[in-house]
């Protein structure tokens, strides 16, 4: 597939750092091992009508991924105020739940998948596995597609839920939350629970998840820094490995709380 526009490179994230660019109405990216699975996934959302989420248009010349480009506003530090209103949040939920039941009657098992979620979090659906404030497209304030499908894989409604909840509303102690959420941790977590819409025994997994999600993705992050990915190492040498260790020591110490907010 030919391409003869400039490139401008697209901020946020770590893993791909300065190598998605977009050029016209396109998006290229690097390929993976796992680019077959992503192809066959962004296809299957296209065929059943989720127009939340990229469309996958080929293999450039210079051997990249080549997908349709979604007009709108990710969200990026510094994080804009209408970002962390609670209407953003219920719109991100209920993008999450459309793109669930889109998904759910995909089947991954002729691909081959990145790291999947623990077995006990299911195998009933691919999830996104990183629903993170930069992988999220806005237009008018409002979540209208998901990018981003690197790390997806089959896992569960309830593990996509966790990770949305927690990089959302976000849980975590108050002394590492800069922003306007600062104080409303346990509120929007139950907020977006609710406007998820699952059902109770769902809820009583969900602060589980939780934790299994955050030790999962830093688990990735911090094993990407050791095999030299310059994004990963720049977030790792940041501070991310201690954020992430007080953060799991607050979820130990205040598990009941989180608990009792859903309910």
């Amino acid at each position: 597939m030919s391409q003869d526009r400039p490139e401008v490179e697209l901020l946020g994230g770590f893993a791909n750092r300065g190598l998605v660019v977009r050029s016209g109405d396109t998006v290229r990216r690097p390929q993976r091992p796992t680019t077959q699975a992503t192809r066959a996934l962004l296809e299957h959302l296209s065929d059943v009508g989720f127009d939340g989420a990229p469309r996958f248009l080929g293999i450039d010349a210079l051997g990249r991924e080549v997908l349709s480009y979604i007009p709108g506003d990710a969200v990026i530090p510094p994080y804009p105020s209408w970002a962390l209103t609670d209407e953003a949040l219920i719109s991100v939920a209920s993008l999450l739940r459309r793109y669930h039941d889109a998904v759910a009657t995909f089947d991954p098992t002729p691909h081959e998948w990145p790291s999947a979620p623990p077995p006990r979090f299911g195998r009933e659906l691919v999830s996104h596995n990183d629903p993170n404030l930069d992988n999220v497209v806005f237009r008018d304030r409002t979540a209208v597609a998901l990018i981003d499908f690197d790390l997806s894989s089959p896992g569960s409604r309830l593990w996509d839920i966790a990770a949305a909840a927690r990089l959302w509303a976000p849980l975590r102690a108050d002394d590492d939350i800069t922003d306007a959420r600062r104080g409303r941790a346990l509120g929007r977590f139950r907020l977006f629970v609710d406007a998820y819409g699952p059902e109770v025994p769902l809820r009583r997994q969900l602060v589980d998840a939780v934790r299994a999600n955050h030790d999962w993705l830093y688990e990735i992050v911090r094993s990407g820094a050791e095999l030299g990915n310059p994004g990963f190492a720049d977030y790792w040498t940041r501070g991310a490995g201690e954020r992430a260790a007080r953060t799991r020591a607050w979820y130990v110490r205040n598990y009941d709380m989180l608990q009792t907010a859903l309910f």
